[in-house]
C-alpha cells in the first residue's frame, strides 16, 4: 500500500490516488449524466481508500460541488480532503476568467455553501486571468487560510513564469495541471523541477488521457459533437494510432500483475517522485473501485522503465494541453 502524502507546506494529508469529479454533475461537459450515478461513484471512492475529491465550480456551474457535498455529509469529514477551484465569472452573461481578490473571496464562500462544509482543504485558482497580479490573487487566498476557510493554496493551469510570480511570498502549496504519459510538456519546461525545489506538490489531471491510457479503445472511434473527446487532438490520426501502439506495450506488464492497463498506468504515476496525487476521473462506481486497486500494485524498476520507454516519443510532443484554456 502506498503512503499518504503531505500537500505542499500545509498540514493537509491525502492518499496519493484521488478522484476527479468533472463527470459528477458536470452536465456542461458530458452528455447524459445522472446525479445518483455521480453520488454513487463519490461514495465508492470514499469507501475504497480514496480520500481526495477534486471538484470545481465550472463542473456543472456548482452542481458537482453540491453532489460531492451530499456524499461528504454522510462520511467522516475530517478524513476527507476536498479540493475545489474557481475563476470563472459569468456576471456579464459570458464566461470571463477573473482572479480579482474580491471575486475569489466570494467564490470560496459560495463553494463552502454548495459543499455544505466549514472549510475547503485545497482551493485552486482554476485559471490565471490577464490583469490581476498573481501574488495579489494568492494573497486573497492566504487571508482566507488565516480565517480557517481553506487549508492549502493551489494554482491550476498556470505557466511556470506565472507560478513563480504567484509564489512570490511562498504561499503556494500545490499546482494542478494536465500531465500524463501522453502530455509530458512540463518535463521539458522545467515546471516540475521548480515545484520539487520549492516543496510545492504537483497534481496531474487527465492522467488517463480521457480513457486513452486505459487500453479500452479500438482503432476506429468517433464521438458526438457534445462529447468533450471530440475536441481532443489525441483522438485524431495519426496521433491516435501512435498512442494505441504505446499502450499495447503496457499490456504485458499489466498481465504480469493480473491488473488492467489503467491500474498499471496509475501505479506508474503513484511511483513517479514528481507526482503527489493523481486524480483520474470516472463515470461509474465500478471504475472508481477498479482504480483504487492501483494503490496495491507495485511495479519493479524494470517495469517502470518499460512503461516510461513506451511513451518516450511523447516527451517531445508540442501538442500542449488536450483542450484550450479559456480566454
Amino acid at each position: 500500500m502506498v503512503k499518504a502524502v503531505k500537500i505542499g507546506h500545509s498540514d493537509v494529508i491525502a492518499n496519493p490516488l484521488g478522484l476527479g469529479t468533472n463527470a459528477v454533475g458536470g452536465y456542461n461537459l458530458f452528455p447524459n449524466l445522472n446525479d445518483e450515478d455521480g453520488r454513487q461513484l463519490v461514495d465508492a471512492a470514499l469507501s475504497n481508500g480514496i480520500n481526495l475529491l477534486d471538484t470545481a465550480y465550472v463542473y456543472g456551474l456548482g452542481h458537482s460541488e453540491e453532489l460531492v457535498g451530499d456524499v461528504v455529509a454522510k462520511h467522516d469529514r475530517d478524513k476527507i480532503v476536498i479540493a475545489t477551484k474557481g475563476a470563472q465569472d459569468f456576471s456579464t452573461g459570458e464566461q470571463v476568467i477573473n482572479n480579482d481578490p474580491k471575486f475569489l473571496t466570494d467564490q470560496v464562500n459560495k463553494s463552502l455553501e454548495r459543499l455544505g462544509v466549514d472549510y475547503i482543504d485545497i482551493y485552486y485558482i482554476h485559471f490565471p486571468d490577464h490583469d490581476t497580479p498573481k501574488a495579489e490573487a494568492v494573497g486573497a487566498l492566504q487571508k482566507l487560510r488565516e480565517e480557517g476557510k481553506i487549508r492549502a493554496i493551489g494554482l491550476s493551469n498556470f505557466s511556470l513564469d506565472q507560478i513563480k510570480e504567484a509564489n512570490a511570498d511562498g504561499y503556494v502549496d500545490v499546482v494542478e495541471d494536465e500531465f500524463s504519459l501522453l502530455h509530458q510538456d512540463h518535463l521539458n519546461e522545467g515546471m516540475l523541477d521548480y515545484l520539487h525545489d520549492h516543496q510545492i506538490s504537483f497534481v496531474p489531471y487527465f492522467p488517463l488521457a480521457s480513457g486513452l491510457l486505459t487500453g479500452k479503445y479500438e482503432r476506429d472511434v468517433k464521438f458526438p459533437a457534445d462529447d468533450i473527446r471530440s475536441q481532443i487532438a489525441d483522438f485524431k490520426e495519426p496521433r491516435y494510432s501512435t498512442i494505441l501502439e504505446a499502450v499495447d506495450k503496457v499490456r504485458p506488464v499489466a498481465s504480469a500483475h493480473n491488473a488492467t492497463v489503467a491500474q498499471t498506468i496509475l501505479a506508474w504515476y503513484l511511483q513517479n517522485p514528481l507526482i503527489s496525487v493523481v486524480i483520474p476521473g470516472a463515470k461509474k462506481a465500478s471504475q472508481v473501485i477498479a482504480n483504487a486497486k492501483a494503490m496495491d500494485l507495485t511495479l519493479t524498476t524494470e517495469e517502470y522503465s518499460i512503461i516510461e520507454n513506451a511513451f518516450e516519443p511523447f516527451k517531445n510532443t508540442q501538442s500542449g494541453k488536450s483542450l484550450k484554456d479559456p480566454d
